[in-house]
């Protein structure tokens, strides 16, 4: 799992789990992709690469060249934040791909190609049509989280991308509840904190008043 431990996937889309790669879960920032073993870390927990093509890139790439791309990966995360902040809690109507460029141009360099596959186990199913990547360099898996942020601005709704309400939680997730009432990364966590502070708040209140 890295030595950060388990990362956090709570953005109900992976593009945002992509971002929420770093965080402040507790008092102290963590970063999963600090490093190129961060990042084939993240990349298995968050199933964007198979893992025999990520014990291959380990086993093969020297440790300076995976640094390398968990840089360019931390930079891509950052470029992609600023997109994502600005247009959140609206309709995503773009009338220029200009300030999309960076993601086009990443996407451009896939050599991905179509096949048609069956379910598994062996019975009868309808066939359907899969995406398969060839896996040629370590920057295929740069592509593969592009291809998770071109998939966030073409299938979600940004309408419902949200920030956490947590006064200092910096995740991001899409709202898929029904009628779009998330406040939180997770009840367990900052819901929870907010509830502990109301509840401390009411207490304050009430002694306040005696």
């Amino acid at each position: 799992m890295g030595r950060h431990g388990p990362a956090i996937f709570v953005g109900d889309a992976p593009g945002l789990d992509f971002l929420n790669s770093v965080a402040t879960p507790a008092d102290a920032t963590l970063d999963w992709i600090d490093d190129g073993a961060g990042l084939l870390s993240w990349l298995e927990q968050a199933k964007l690469a198979p893992r025999d093509v990520l014990k291959k890139i380990e086993t093969h790439v020297p440790a300076d060249q995976l640094d390398e791309l968990a840089d360019q990966a931390r930079r891509l995360r950052e470029w992609f934040r600023g997109f994502v902040l600005k247009h959140k809690g609206h309709s995503l109507a773009l009338t220029g791909l200009a300030q999309l460029e960076p993601l086009n141009a990443l996407l451009g360099r896939d050599e991905a190609h179509y096949r048609i596959v069956l379910q598994p186990g062996g019975r009868p199913s309808a066939p359907k049509l899969q995406v398969a990547r060839r896996w040629s360099s370590p920057e295929t898996l740069l592509i593969a989280i592009g291809e998770t942020l071109a998939r966030l601005i073409c299938t979600e709704d940004f309408r419902y991308v949200k920030a956490c309400e947590g006064p200092a939680c910096t995740l991001l997730f899409a709202d898929h509840t029904r009628g779009h009432v998330r406040r939180w990364c997770s009840m367990a966590i900052c819901g929870n904190r907010a509830k502990q502070a109301a509840h401390r708040q009411r207490a304050k209140t009430g002694h306040q008043t005696r």
